[in-house]
């Protein structure tokens, strides 16, 4: 066995990446470092007790030169009798269709393939990721903005998300190995392979750190500066794997979805470390579909946790409500709604979700005990009756208060956000209100003794 190939064994043992009797395909684009995965996986299968396959697919970036790069994967596969599976699709029209870059259309459109392989009988998805790889990535989300999650770059193993694959998919077994180091092997064992000119091109971003940023770090500042990175990346992982476990542990404490968003739980959220703090901030984002940047979580902290509000991407707001932090999708406009009351009578208020109902009570033979919090004096009775939802700047007196209180305030002690709040029902009399929802007969038009007209509010049907 090659010294190469044992040091290839000894990493994919080291970080668990295959097991016996796994179906293993590799990923070959024809370049370099596909080729070498490809004759580094047959040298070591026999030990490992795997079974390698070859899977290609065609960008259609490049036109005959892509042709070209298929038949060489093609031949390479039939030379070492392994079997053989390619499509053909075409990128620039995938990434115009769903607007995306061509470099994500490319990941996204391989992974697709990647996931059909996996259908077809394929255990794991090998592919050529290298040392120098890592370094690259790491340098770019360092450059970019990143902590741990983004200094991990790339992982040895990774899961992906496709309809009836689950678990570990795709190993990248080349990720402790340097690209040089592979070229030098293919020209040992006389292995050709195929050159992609646009990896030469320095209009691209990697190509440029590739080319020109690394190389230059490695003459002035340290030889060494892309080991140097690869390691920054494997302490990132550890230390990625312990806070992240520690905030799925914490989360589902803290924090739970509702119709509008989700609520954070504050009452020990501030005696947290501020690492564990902005972890939980982000993972309950995520849990709505959010992605927050660096300046979002520190918005949150330094704002909404104190009393602000904070507005967000997507048209997202988070505001702290008592001991609770909530994120809420900005509310859609709400029609107004408005409905006339017969007393003695009941009206469905389909936009509340419950029904209300006048009943004369005269002291006799109520239907139900009530207290007077639900009776209105018999002096209204005469009056036009309206359900409807409350207005801005509307106030109401409840019963435990000792004066008058703006109904946006109400609902907002009692945690009552967004559309719902919107929608909160109100009982007019005669140009007054003198009915909530929630909180009982205006105190000032409550009855006196045990007559009057009994108001209840049931369950919508």
């Amino acid at each position: 066995m090659h010294k190469l190939a044992q040091s290839v064994l000894a990493y994919i043992r080291r970080n668990d990446l295959l097991r016996p009797g796994d179906r293993v395909g590799i990923a070959v684009s024809a370049g370099a470092d596909s080729v070498a995965l490809l004759r580094l996986m047959l040298d070591v299968s026999g030990e490992l007790g795997v079974v390698p396959s070859v899977v290609h697919l065609n960008h259609q970036l490049r036109g005959a030169e892509s042709d070209a790069d298929e038949r060489f994967a093609r031949d390479l596969a039939e030379a070492h009798k392994l079997d053989f599976l390619t499509e053909s699709l075409d990128v620039k029209a995938h990434a115009a269709e769903k607007k995306l870059g061509l470099e994500a259309a490319a990941r996204e459109v391989r992974y697709e393939l990647f996931g059909r392989a996996l259908h077809s009988g394929v255990d794991r998805i090998a592919t050529g990721h290298t040392l120098d790889d890592q370094a690259e990535t790491v340098l770019l989300k360092m450059a970019r903005g990143a902590g741990t999650r983004g200094l991990a770059g790339i992982y040895p193993k990774l899961a992906i998300d496709t309809p009836g694959s689950t678990g570990l998919a795709i190993v990248r077994p080349l990720l402790g190995t340097r690209r040089a180091v592979l070229r030098s092997y293919l020209a040992e064992i006389g292995q050709s392979w195929r050159e992609d000119a646009s990896n030469q091109d320095l209009r691209h971003t990697r190509n440029r750190v590739r080319h020109e940023i690394l190389p230059r770090l490695e003459q002035d500042v340290n030889p060494g500066v892309c080991e140097t990175l690869a390691e920054t990346a494997e302490i990132a992982r550890a230390e990625e794997a312990y806070w992240g476990a520690e905030t799925s542990r914490l989360l589902p404490q803290l924090w739970r979805l509702d119709e509008h968003g989700g609520i954070l739980q504050l009452k020990h959220f501030a005696s947290l470390p501020l690492a564990i703090r902005r972890r939980l901030i982000r993972a309950a984002a995520e849990a709505v579909g959010l992605a927050l940047e660096f300046r979002h979580v520190e918005e949150i902290l330094n704002q909404a946790c104190e009393g602000s509000a904070s507005m967000l991407p997507g048209d997202w707001t988070v505001a702290r409500h008592g001991d609770e932090l909530r994120f809420q999708k900005a509310s859609e406009e709400v029609t107004d709604y408005q409905y006339e009351l017969s007393v003695p009578g009941r009206i469905a208020i389909v936009e509340a979700g419950i029904v209300v109902e006048a009943i004369v009570i005269n002291g006799r033979g109520s239907p139900d005990r009530y207290t007077p919090q639900h009776l209105v004096d018999s002096s209204c009775a005469q009056k036009q009756w309206l359900v409807r939802n409350w207005r801005a700047g509307e106030r109401f007196w409840p019963a435990h208060t000792k004066e008058p209180k703006k109904i946006k305030e109400l609902l907002q002690d009692r945690h009552i956000i967004g559309k719902k709040k919107q929608r909160w029902p109100v009982i007019a009399c005669g140009g007054e209100i003198i009915w909530l929802s929630g909180f009982g007969v205006r105190r000032d038009f409550q009855a006196q003794g045990n007559h009057g007209i009994l108001l209840r509010e049931l369950e919508g049907k």
